[in-house]
């Protein structure tokens, strides 16, 4: 008598491409648009609606925040680089308005540090600094830089070349080298010119475009001997003093000691033997951000030569605390981020756009009014990889009212965008089973089943799976 074989699926994990899949039953291998909420489970992402509005329609480059502007508990500004100009809006709520002295070289970025509620910054060509957060005076003797960084009370200042730079003790705007004054600056040895500096484990990390990487200490300078620094400098972003970039071999983490490659279950989209991952030319500009404990990086459109799905206006997602990759794929590609806390309290998450527009992520069903098409494709193979089986029924668990769809194909092979699939219907009830028959594609090695939507009226959760196979059937 042929012999049942079932499982139940309720925790998946990340997206892993890189591991082979014959090794990890029901594998999630392509997923977009969907977050791990409740944990083990799978939820669409929120949407976002528009924010503020557009004082020009150039490409975003910049968005900060400046808090406690003169000292004000509560108070702080929000700020965007784009075009020509640097822009504020007061309390993050007042208009896009353009700062005094806030004319920028056209299409800079527009770096920035703060000591003792003094925000210094620059777009690489003249450093300013204000104190009530509306208006920018020129930064005497301050060397043109474009990254800034408080560090043991002083600003440190990136040179366009290799000259790290830092003002006078407890002053931001105090430059001079001589008298009472301690300014002063040191080389940082090695190819390229500088780029990123950030402070991690009570030291200042320096990065050169080569990759190089040196740390300062204030007494030391210390080689770290490597060349996996950041690509881009706009891709640096931290939580909880933990550092994360990305360069052409991966996303990193970095807490003060080597490096730590953390993206080795997504490596193909980074780069693949088809050569249609992240575009190379973007590795200089990748800009990111860490919301809460997640960090977003755009990376325009790819596509992992495992499952050949495209993602247009890609986000790479990694979870921190849960130390998982998913992706995003936003209506509108993020060119600048920032996290910031508004006057209530509350950690808000903000982004620009290539034609001068803002958004802010909400509780919204859409992107802006554009539908969120959500994806998810798992692999099975029962535990039996090598074994033929007759699959006789999938159970799928789902929130009673979503849109969700399911697709399934057998097949005893890898080739994705030849498999045949067979649509099991809606999931609005929350519960869905299918039971294969003679008719169907019912037989084969391996199964993969697809759950998609694009709605713009609710949201789904996946809660799990439950699978049902024959092995070794009788012919």
């Amino acid at each position: 008598m042929e012999k049942n074989v079932e499982v139940g699926h309720y925790s998946s994990e990340g997206v892993n491409t890189y591991t082979n899949p014959l090794q990890n039953d029901g594998v999630l291998i392509h997923a977009v648009n969907v977050t791990s909420d409740p944990y083990g489970a799978k939820t669409k992402r929120s949407g976002y609606t528009s924010f503020l509005g557009t004082p020009d329609t150039s490409q975003i480059n910049t968005l900060f925040d400046f808090q406690n502007i003169q000292n004000i508990s509560g108070s702080m500004n929000l700020y965007r680089a784009s075009g020509s100009s640097l822009y504020y809006s007061i309390q993050g709520t007042g208009p896009w308005t353009l700062s005094g002295n806030g004319t920028i070289v056209p299409g800079a970025h527009f770096g920035q540090a703060v000591l003792d509620n003094v925000l210094i910054g620059g777009d690489g060509s003249v450093t300013r600094h204000t104190t009530d957060g509306t208006s920018f005076t020129t930064t005497s003797l301050a060397p043109p830089s474009e990254f800034f960084e408080q560090y043991q009370n002083r600003i440190y200042a990136a040179g366009t070349s290799s000259t790290l730079f830092y003002s006078t003790t407890n002053d931001a705007t105090n430059w001079q080298t001589s008298g009472t004054s301690d300014s002063n600056s040191f080389e940082i040895p090695g190819a390229g010119k500088l780029g990123k500096i950030f402070t991690t484990a009570n030291q200042l990390i320096a990065t050169k475009s080569s990759g190089i990487i040196q740390k300062w200490d204030g007494f030391q300078l210390i080689d770290m001997a490597t060349r996996y620094g950041p690509s881009s400098p706009y891709s640096v972003a931290g939580v909880e003093g933990y550092k994360f970039f990305m360069n052409q071999l991966g996303h990193y983490g970095f807490s003060g000691a080597m490096p730590q490659l953390l993206s080795n279950p997504i490596q193909k989209q980074f780069y693949n033997v088809q050569n249609t991952g992240i575009a190379g030319t973007l590795f200089s500009t990748i800009p990111a951000v860490t919301y809460k404990y997640d960090y977003l990086a755009s990376v325009g459109t790819i596509t992992d030569d495992f499952t050949q799905r495209t993602i247009s206006n890609a986000i790479i997602k990694y979870d921190y605390k849960k130390n998982e990759y998913l992706n995003y794929s936003f209506a509108n590609n993020p060119t600048a981020y920032c996290s910031y806390k508004d006057t209530s309290g509350s950690q808000q998450l903000i982004f620009g756009d290539i034609n001068g527009q803002c958004y802010k992520m909400d509780n919204s069903m859409t992107d802006n009014g554009a539908a969120i098409p959500m994806e998810m494709v798992f692999f099975f193979t029962m535990g039996m990889p090598h074994v033929d089986k007759f699959w006789r029924w999938w159970r799928g668990f789902f929130n009673p009212g979503c849109e969700a769809k399911v697709q399934v194909a057998c097949t005893d092979v890898f080739d994705y965008p030849s498999l045949r699939w067979t649509d099991l219907g809606d999931c609005s009830s929350g519960f869905i089973e299918y039971h294969f028959n003679d008719t169907t594609n019912n037989r084969g090695q391996f199964l993969f089943v697809r759950i998609y939507e694009s709605s713009k009226s609710s949201r789904t959760t996946f809660y799990g799976q439950e699978l049902s196979v024959i092995p070794n059937p009788v012919a």
